[in-house]
C-alpha cells in the first residue's frame, strides 16, 4: 500500500509535474507527449500522475492556468502602482510586451493552443477571465475619466489584437530593423487613440 503523502508533498509533486509538462509543451510546441514521457521527466512511476490528475489534458490545463495567472499578475501590477490612469494604461502595455518577450514560448502556448470548452476546467476559465480583465480594466479607467470614448471591452480588444499582432511579427522576426518595433508600436498606439478620443 502506497505511503500517504502530506499535503505539502502532494503540492510539491504537482508543481514538479506541471513544470515538467510545461517544458515538454514548450519544447514540442504542442501537447504531443505521453503520460509515460511526463512521468519519466519527473522520475516517478507512470501511474502516479493519475492519482492527482484525470489525464494529460487536465495537466495541460493546469499549466495554462498557471501561465495566465502569471500573465495577469504582471499586467495588474502597473495599473495598481500608478495614480495616473494614463501612466497606468501605458504601464499595462509595457508589461504585456515585457512578458511576451521574456517568455515567448509560454506566450505562444497561452494564445495558440486550441481553447477547451467552457466549464471543463473552471480554474482555467477563471484565469483566462482574469487575464482578459487586465486588458480592459485600464481602458475602463480612461473612459470613466473622459480620456477615451467608447465601449471599454471593445477598445481593450482592439488594443490587444493590435499589440498581439505586432508582437507575433516581432517574435517571428518579420519586422524590419527600421522603423523597428518601438516606433511601429508608438505609431499604432497614436493612431488607435486618435480614433477613440472624445468627440465633444
Amino acid at each position: 500500500m502506497p505511503r500517504a503523502r502530506s499535503q505539502a508533498e502532494v503540492d510539491d509533486f504537482k508543481q514538479r509535474l506541471c513544470a515538467a509538462a510545461e517544458r515538454l509543451l514548450l519544447a514540442r510546441g504542442s501537447g504531443d507527449f505521453t503520460m509515460r514521457e511526463l512521468a519519466d521527466a519527473v522520475g516517478c512511476s507512470p501511474m502516479l500522475p493519475y492519482r492527482y490528475y484525470r489525464d494529460k489534458d487536465e495537466i495541460i490545463a493546469a499549466v495554462r492556468t498557471n501561465a495566465f495567472g502569471k500573465f495577469a499578475a504582471a499586467l495588474e501590477a502597473p495599473r495598481t502602482a500608478q495614480s495616473d490612469p494614463a501612466a497606468g494604461s501605458r504601464g499595462v502595455g509595457d508589461a504585456y510586451i515585457a512578458f511576451a518577450f521574456a517568455h515567448p514560448e509560454l506566450y505562444r502556448l497561452m494564445f495558440t493552443l486550441e481553447p477547451v470548452e467552457p466549464g471543463r476546467y473552471p480554474e482555467l476559465d477563471a484565469a483566462m477571465v482574469r487575464a482578459r480583465q487586465t486588458m480592459t480594466a485600464h481602458v475602463e479607467d480612461l473612459v470613466r475619466l473622459g480620456l477615451l470614448e467608447g465601449d471599454p471591452e471593445i477598445i481593450g480588444h482592439v488594443f490587444w489584437a493590435s499589440l498581439h499582432g505586432l508582437i507575433v511579427l516581432q517574435l517571428a522576426k518579420q519586422l524590419a530593423p527600421r522603423p523597428g518595433f518601438a516606433k511601429i508600436r508608438e505609431a499604432m498606439l497614436q493612431a488607435l487613440v486618435r480614433g477613440m478620443l472624445p468627440s465633444h
